[in-house]
């Protein structure tokens, strides 16, 4: 679903990630791990076809993101860490927003709002600006807005930062639901912990490069998804 090859994208004399090769394929949970600056946004970042890369390709579901970028995002969900949405509307009018971008029918997009606002409890807030969330209520309509046209791939730059516990707990299980159904879920986390319990397949990254990657078991061995990662990180 998602394939990375020789993905370069070089900051002045830094290469912010360096030949990286990743394969994320349909029905899977891939977790990306690394510390701050490893090139985890950069890559999350040009897999959406938001930021330019100097070397390699990109292809979502066989489509290359630097041929066909609207062929490839329309398949595709992107939640940041920090959603920056448009304070000016109020919740349902931005989910209706992304729903007209993505040419949904009215009847599906009420079914699907309705399901995830009453999921993730914001319907009685989706009348409300925009500007008067809390972190959490904006990350909760982020997620919503990206579920609204069903993609095919879902792309998360830490997706539990700001969630409550029971908030994060219905992510979780969301994520599961849509991987059985055949999309696929890229997402960089710090929760290390989340990841080692919720992921089918795990990259760490240290300065731009990959240093391990595969099944969850294959990486942590016998240890912990933690302790590999502390190891590695010295």
């Amino acid at each position: 679903m998602l394939k990375i090859e020789g993905l370069t994208k070089v900051y002045g004399d830094k290469k912010a990630v360096d030949n990286l090769d990743l394969h994320i394929q349909k029905g899977e949970i891939y977790g990306f791990i690394g510390h701050n600056g490893a090139g985890k946004t950069t890559t999350i970042k040009a897999c959406c076809g938001i930021l330019d890369f100097d070397q390699g390709n990109i292809y979502v579901d066989g489509i290359n993101i630097k041929k066909d970028p609207l062929g490839c995002k329309s398949k595709i969900a992107y939640i940041p860490d920090n959603p920056d949405l448009y304070n000016f509307m109020t919740g349902i009018q931005y989910l209706n927003f992304i729903a007209d971008i993505f040419q949904i029918s009215k009847e599906i997009r009420k079914e699907r709002i309705e399901k995830y606002a009453q999921m993730f409890e914001i319907q009685k807030d989706l009348a409300s600006y925009i500007s008067t969330y809390s972190h959490g209520m904006k990350q909760k309509l982020a997620i919503i807005s990206a579920l609204v046209h069903d993609p095919k791939l879902i792309i998360m730059d830490e997706p539990f930062v700001g969630l409550d516990p029971k908030a994060s707990f219905q992510l979780k299980n969301l994520m599961k639901e849509m991987c059985l159904k055949g999309s696929s879920i890229f997402f960089s986390t710090h929760v290390l912990e989340v990841a080692e319990k919720l992921c089918d397949k795990v990259a760490i990254i240290k300065n731009g490069k990959r240093i391990v990657s595969g099944t969850m078991e294959q990486v942590k061995g016998d240890t912990s998804l933690e302790e590999v990662f502390l190891e590695l990180e010295e």
